[in-house]
């Protein structure tokens, strides 16, 4: 059978499931007139972020390259970069450009301040809305598709249920041509050896083994045994007793195909199958990496419930574990549960799916419904 859904063509050959046309701030100071055009004008989407000044070295360069992403993935149709001046507003619009989407930027000290700045953002907006709003999706395959899968509130259901079935959909994406995201570097620890012996070649592997290894000495440089510390509470509590318990069962999530590389945070894959990302845990920082590496839509496993989503990729939600599914029912996308009373992997896997189909042709997530979403770059040294 070929799976299909509904995009949206890119100028540089990728697929939206989503047209936005975003606002992206290029540096904190510009998040008022950000959040204020995002009000006045129907159909945009505010992407404001904190920091953006005073970074340097690869600070900045993860920062800068992260922001770039992000208002590149093909869910975005066009983009208004904002900034306090006009350098920064330039160097970041001129590299979205090369994604070849309509971008157009405002420096605010340029154009007069909040009040001319919203004035004008207003009028660029207006074209770009009704221009991206005149785009009609087509129907694409599942080859196009870059899926991120993301896990949190971790429990026994986890590994049991929700990341099986997700892994069942991973590789039918890797099969059908498509792209696979696994990220979360400190749940690799404990199952580093597991993926090493799936990885493309030697070099590979060893680049498994060296992105764990860097996080433990990080933590180690802090004072912290990151083992020790990890499951953390809320995972103890649904019955993980160990790091590579909660790991064995993550990387399910990632399905059983050949590892083709281990990405930095935030870069795009060059080819096609399962890939790493480099990624730190919490939600938010590890899916604004996905995003900005090109990933259309997330999966997000989760037994006792963790409702972030985020605002460029849509994110599913979904669980194995039946109370969280009763208790929580408003946050969830798709339950597997029914995994643990027998049903079969192929059943199950097959629904959670068809929803990845229809989201990606359109249906909304339950964290888009409520704006559950939210983006916060990773940051790896302090401002200066």
């Amino acid at each position: 059978m070929t799976h299909t859904f509904w995009g949206y063509r890119r100028p540089d050959g990728r697929v939206g499931i989503r047209n936005h046309v975003a606002i992206l701030a290029v540096m904190d100071n510009a998040n008022g007139v950000v959040r204020h055009l995002a009000q006045l004008v129907r159909g945009t989407l505010p992407l404001p972020v904190w920091y953006g000044r005073g970074q340097f070295g690869a600070d900045d360069e993860l920062f800068r390259g992260t922001q770039v992403g992000l208002a590149s993935n093909p869910n975005i149709a066009a983009v208004l970069v904002v900034s306090l001046e006009q350098v920064s507003a330039r160097k970041v619009a001129e590299a979205i450009a090369a994604s070849g989407k309509p971008v157009e930027s405002i420096s605010i000290q340029d154009v007069g301040g909040t009040v001319e700045a919203i004035a004008k953002g207003m009028r660029i907006l207006a074209s770009m809305v009704q221009n991206a709003t005149a785009q009609r999706p087509e129907r694409c395959p599942l080859s196009a598709l870059t899926l991120g899968v993301e896990c949190g509130g971790t429990d026994t259901t986890s590994g049991l249920a929700s990341n099986p079935a997700l892994g069942w959909v991973a590789d039918q994406v890797v099969d059908a041509g498509g792209v696979v995201y696994l990220s979360e570097t400190s749940e690799w620890m404990g199952a580093e050896t597991v993926l090493a012996r799936r990885a493309r070649d030697e070099s590979v592997a060893k680049s498994i083994f060296a992105a764990v290894k860097r996080i433990e000495d990080d933590a180690h440089a802090r004072g912290v045994d990151i083992r020790g510390a990890n499951p953390v509470p809320d995972n103890i509590r649904g019955g993980i007793s160990s790091i590579e318990e909660k790991s064995l069962g993550a990387i399910i999530k990632g399905g059983t195909g050949t590892i083709q590389d281990v990405l930095p945070y935030g870069q795009r894959a060059s080819g096609k199958g399962l890939y790493l990302m480099d990624t730190p845990a919490p939600a938010a920082e590890s899916m604004t990496g996905l995003a900005a590496g090109g990933a259309q839509l997330i999966v997000f496993t989760t037994g006792q419930m963790n409702i972030m989503g985020c605002p460029i990729a849509p994110t599913i939600k979904i669980t194995g574990n039946p109370r969280t599914a009763q208790r929580l029912a408003d946050n969830v996308d798709v339950d597997v549960s029914s995994l643990l009373a027998g049903e079969a992997l192929e059943t199950v896997g097959a629904q959670l799916l068809e929803c990845l189909l229809q989201t990606a042709s359109g249906r909304l997530t339950r964290a888009e419904i409520f704006g559950d979403e939210e983006i916060a770059i990773s940051r790896i040294q302090p401002t200066v």
